[in-house]
C-alpha cells in the first residue's frame, strides 16, 4: 500500500491538514475514493453501527449516501498526539420527505505508519433543521477555502 501523507506523527500543521483531506473526501460522496484512506482491516463504530474493512466501508457510505441526501460536512481539528487525532464536524443533509437535518458529531482517529486510518469512531446527533437555517450553502463537492468553518458559524 502507498503512504497517505500527512503520516504520523502529526503536528497541528499535519493534523489540520489530514482533517481537511478528510472533509474532502466526504465531501466528494465517492465510496470507493474515501474507503482508500482506511487500512484494508479499518475498525470503526458510527453511532451503533459497527463496520470492519474496506468492503464494509464502501456499503455503510453507499448506504448513507442514499439516504442522506445533498451533504455537505466541515470537520475541525479538536485535538492529536502521535498517531491520532480528535476532530467535531456537522453535516447538513435531507432526506427522501426535503426534511433538512444537521448532524454533529466528535470523531476520535488512529492512523498507521502510512497514514491509513485504522481506527474510526464516531458519535452523531441529528436535529432537524429548517432549509431556511442551513448554514452550508456551496455547491457539492469540496468546501470553498473562503467558506467559513465551524467556528466561525458558531457552531
Amino acid at each position: 500500500m502507498t503512504a497517505r501523507p500527512p503520516v504520523p506523527p502529526f503536528t497541528r500543521g499535519t493534523a489540520a491538514e489530514k482533517v481537511r483531506l478528510a472533509e474532502d473526501g466526504w465531501n466528494s460522496r465517492d465510496p470507493e475514493k474515501v474507503a482508500l484512506a482506511y487500512t484494508e482491516d479499518s475498525r470503526w463504530r458510527n453511532r451503533a453501527e459497527f463496520v470492519t474493512g474496506r468492503d464494509a466501508i464502501v456499503g455503510f457510505l453507499s448506504r448513507k449516501w442514499d439516504r442522506e441526501l445533498d451533504y455537505r460536512l466541515i470537520k475541525e481539528l479538536w485535538a492529536h498526539d502521535g498517531n491520532r487525532i480528535a476532530v467535531r464536524f456537522a453535516y447538513e443533509w435531507h432526506d427522501d420527505s426535503g426534511h433538512w437535518f444537521r448532524s454533529y458529531g466528535n470523531e476520535n482517529w488512529e492512523f498507521d505508519d502510512d497514514g491509513l486510518m485504522r481506527v474510526r469512531h464516531a458519535c452523531i446527533n441529528d436535529l432537524p433543521i429548517a432549509e431556511s437555517d442551513r448554514k452550508y450553502h456551496w455547491p457539492l463537492g469540496r468546501r470553498p477555502d473562503d467558506h467559513p468553518g465551524l467556528s466561525d458559524l458558531g457552531l
